[in-house]
């Protein structure tokens, strides 16, 4: 599953989706292409929705009280409160998607991970020129690739940081690299069955 936009004004992510969409996944992978889930925020150029909720920021999973409507990482009255975050939320328990690739802008990296996941990481990393550098400096809660992870047991979720700008040539490498790790988790998923 790849996710273009979650914060309305970091839409670098949907040229790659754009991208996706026009390209035949590897065999034995269902690649579900997912633009924005933060349609009014897109449509408003704003990070969050229609409600001034940052959904990057609602999901079950760490839900923290944060800031107030219009506080640029305001988190909702509640954990799951937007119609977007219930949605995301129901997909994602009823297709479980092995990965998640979820597109943020402008830091330009991916942070590290661990074991499995740490190499698919990497080697997105690696086929994109981005840096592998630890995210810090933020309050983090309700993270939606942190929510999935949890809500899959076995699926893994990362967070792309794009640059400012992404040109098409750009946009296609990311495809292409998402292409690269879905078979590489398709093909592990296969040799331990």
């Amino acid at each position: 599953m790849v996710v273009g936009v979650i914060h309305g004004d970091e839409d670098a992510g949907l040229l790659i989706t754009d991208v996706l969409k026009s390209m035949d996944p590897p065999i034995g992978v269902e690649l579900w292409v997912i633009p924005t889930v933060n349609p009014d925020g897109t449509n408003a150029q704003t990070r969050g929705n229609a409600n001034k909720v940052d959904l990057n920021r609602n999901f079950p999973k760490n839900w923290a009280r944060q800031g107030v409507p219009g506080y640029w990482q305001y988190a909702g009255p509640r954990a799951a409160s937007e119609p977007e975050t219930r949605a995301i939320v129901q997909f994602i328990r009823d297709v479980r998607p092995a990965l998640g690739i979820w597109y943020h802008q402008d830091l330009n990296m991916i942070s590290p991970g661990a074991g499995f996941e740490g190499r698919v990481r990497a080697r997105y990393a690696r086929l994109t020129s981005l840096p592998l550098v630890r995210i810090t400096g933020g309050t983090y809660t309700g993270v939606a690739a942190t929510w999935q992870r949890s809500a899959v047991s076995d699926g893994l979720a990362f967070v792309v940081e794009l640059g400012p700008t992404l040109s098409a040539d750009q946009a296609q490498v990311h495809a292409d690299a998402v292409m690269a790790v879905a078979r590489m988790v398709h093909n592990a998923r296969v040799s331990a069955s």
